[in-house]
């Protein structure tokens, strides 16, 4: 199976929203995807988000699992995008269980290859945002990164950005009156650099694997 040809088109990018709330309800994964896209906006990345919870994400790792399942058109738009952004809540010290069913969904790419024999994600660029109001960010960062770099993503410097309450405290991001400024500056580096790895990728892919 083979990508779409690379060029010097604008690039793009899907955000995946992990929430477990369906929209319309508010949602601090979902702002902090947007506070991600707005930025990749400023650096000349067409954007464009899904809520994973709204649709019919059957459990399995197959690239369609049949009747009923909705990851199907999930998956062609992150094969034309250039960069995923994934957004995930913590619970229980964890990505939140959306988040695990993205990963095993996207586990069948691996076996999905181009006309050069690479996994059909090479050559495409992941980010990580996560919120929660407990601790663990860092292990949900690294846990989100461990399974996109297997799937075949690049992970660009700096690719996580993380916002965490008080623990033992009930505030989310969304209830925040303005974004701490050590998070804001993070996401803007983050989306810099994804945009900036995108585009070097854009020019030059992997060597071929066979």
């Amino acid at each position: 199976m083979s990508t779409p040809a690379k060029s010097d088109r604008p690039l793009t990018a899907v955000a995946l929203v992990c929430s477990l709330k369906p929209s319309p309800a508010e949602s601090s994964s979902a702002l902090m995807a947007e506070h991600i896209c707005d930025n990749l906006r400023q650096a000349g990345v067409k954007t464009e988000s899904v809520r994973c919870v709204d649709h019919a994400i059957a459990p399995g790792v197959e690239a369609d699992m049949g009747d009923g399942d909705e990851w199907p058109q999930i998956r062609d738009k992150l094969l034309r995008a250039d960069i995923l952004v994934l957004s995930t809540p913590i619970w229980l010290g964890h990505p939140s269980s959306v988040t695990q069913r993205v990963l095993e969904r996207l586990d069948a790419e691996l076996s999905n290859t181009d006309d050069a024999g690479r996994p059909v994600m090479l050559g495409k660029v992941a980010v990580v945002g996560v919120v929660g109001n407990e601790d663990g960010a860092h292990k949900v960062i690294a846990d989100c990164f461990q399974g996109l770099n297997d799937i075949g993503y690049s992970i660009p410097a700096q690719g996580g950005t993380y916002w965490t309450g008080e623990a033992m405290h009930s505030k989310d991001y969304k209830e925040l009156d303005e974004v701490p400024e050590p998070v804001a500056s993070t996401t803007a580096a983050l989306a810099r650099n994804a945009a900036h790895l995108a585009r070097a990728l854009q020019a030059g892919q992997y060597p071929p694997y066979q």
